[in-house]
């Protein structure tokens, strides 16, 4: 089990790893290792800059199926409608949903930015939940752009659909009330994904990041192991594997918003079993 998590997947896990008995016989080693990473947030790993040898190896450099250009639509558009379904079918749309307007609970007629909607249920339940709000309903790839456009979302006066960054948001500064990024953080690289944060808080007055949990080492495998005899078969589960090993965690998180501005505060809440909950403000 433990060569297939990490050599078929990561060639970058193994190189971490190389590294590990170095940083486990001393501890100033340990020290200087951390304090390293904490700067270089390139090769920060996904379990932060504290994580473990054995969680530094549960990660990867691949793409999933709906970050690669040689993957057919068809295959994304399936996995897609496959988030769309088990999104409602377990009751998460709903729970994002409620976590976003939580968040906005105090604003009369908030403005709200989705970045990386892809099939747009979470805008749609907001729209139907708060009735003066108004939806910036936006993706980078153009296909799930254009197929929002075409459903409800693009008819809805209340939302607009547009293909835009989350690390280049088209709109001035404070714009929004609050910037959501559901399920997609993890598809980014440190370097990338820091820049979410420094601009999701530059746009909007909030930055709330629902994604994947990163559990401890232990769980995270008996995790891998549920989903890997299926994933050469099943595109879901094939990005599945990947965004689990590409998940952040919660220390990742806070090394990221420090990179991206030391003035942005990060309020952790979920994890392990339930979704990552990320609320991002500027002091």
């Amino acid at each position: 089990m433990h060569l297939v998590l990490v050599v078929p997947w990561s060639m970058a896990a193994t190189k971490s790893a190389n590294s590990c008995s170095l940083r486990t016989a001393l501890q100033s080693s340990i020290m200087v290792h951390v304090a390293r990473e904490a700067v270089d947030i390139d090769r920060m790993p996904r379990g932060g800059p504290d994580a473990s040898c054995l969680d530094r190896l549960l990660e990867t450099d691949r793409l999933e199926y709906l970050d690669r250009d040689d993957v057919a639509d068809d295959v994304k558009r399936s996995v897609i409608r496959t988030l769309e379904w088990t999104g409602e079918f377990f009751g998460n749309t709903d729970r994002f949903a409620k976590i976003v307007m939580d968040e906005v609970a105090d604003v009369a007629d908030p403005r709200i930015l989705e970045l990386g909607a892809g099939h747009g249920s979470l805008s749609r339940k907001l729209l139907e939940w708060h009735p003066t709000a108004e939806l910036t309903v936006t993706d980078i790839d153009a296909s799930s752009v254009a197929a929002m456009a075409a459903s409800d979302l693009g008819e809805d006066p209340r939302a607009t659909v547009r293909q835009m960054d989350a690390v280049a948001i088209d709109a001035p500064d404070r714009h929004f009330d609050l910037a959501v990024f559901v399920l997609s953080f993890h598809h980014l690289p440190p370097a990338t994904a820091a820049r979410v944060f420094a601009e999701g808080t530059r746009a909007a007055d909030k930055l709330v990041i629902l994604d994947l949990p990163r559990p401890p080492a232990p769980l995270h495998l008996v995790r891998l192991a549920t989903m890997l005899p299926f994933a050469p078969f099943v595109p879901f589960l094939h990005d599945g594997v990947i965004s689990s090993l590409r998940a952040y965690s919660p220390s990742a998180l806070r090394a990221l918003a420090e990179h991206a501005d030391p003035t942005i505060e990060v309020q952790l809440r979920g994890g392990l079993l339930n979704p990552q909950i990320v609320v991002a403000t500027r002091r």
